[in-house]
């Protein structure tokens, strides 16, 4: 049943993807819309993604929470960078550990760096789970120190809202299987 669900959840959200791109709403397009997420989904499937833990709504919420006071933040730290008088600021790229275990989980967090004005990650080591992030205005200790604390932050509340280990399950390994 939740297969089901999902199948059909994922052919409404293509078909309403496929009807905003074209901006209009017409019989025409909700129809070619969902013949495209046919034929994606059919012949073009994803593979499943193990879920490993379990979402926490409260701890999720104060990721939510976070992640929108960071990207405020940073705006206006971009914002600020681009209308300031002087040299331009100094870049880096910064080398940070997400200590989560969940593929998934990395790919959530890396997506979370990535939409933070300022930062961009440039590589991802899956086996150490190190990223390596390209920083703006990283010109003092302070402001590396502030980028460390903010993925130690992610890290936690990652964990917090994904993979507690109470509830952590890790998939079956198909190999072994």
């Amino acid at each position: 049943m939740r297969w089901i669900l999902l199948r059909a959840w994922m052919l409404c959200w293509l078909t309403l993807v496929w009807v905003l791109l074209w901006g209009k709403v017409s019989a025409a397009n909700i129809l070619a819309g969902l013949a495209v997420a046919l034929v994606i989904t059919v012949l073009l499937p994803l593979p499943p993604v193990p879920v490993e833990g379990r979402v926490h709504l409260l701890s999720l919420l104060r990721l939510v929470i976070q992640v929108a006071v960071w990207l405020v933040m940073s705006s206006f730290q971009m914002a600020w960078l681009a209308v300031k008088p002087g040299p331009p600021p100094l870049n880096a790229v910064l080398r940070a550990h997400l200590a989560v275990k969940s593929d998934l989980v990395l790919a959530l967090g890396v997506n979370i760096v990535n939409l933070t004005p300022g930062t961009i990650v440039l590589e991802i080591d899956q086996t150490r789970r190190m990223l390596y992030v390209h920083v703006v205005d990283v010109g003092s200790d302070r402001a590396v120190s502030r980028f460390h604390r903010q993925i130690e932050t992610l890290q936690r509340l990652l964990v917090a809202a994904f993979e507690r280990e109470s509830d952590w399950r890790p998939a079956a390994n198909k190999e072994t299987a």
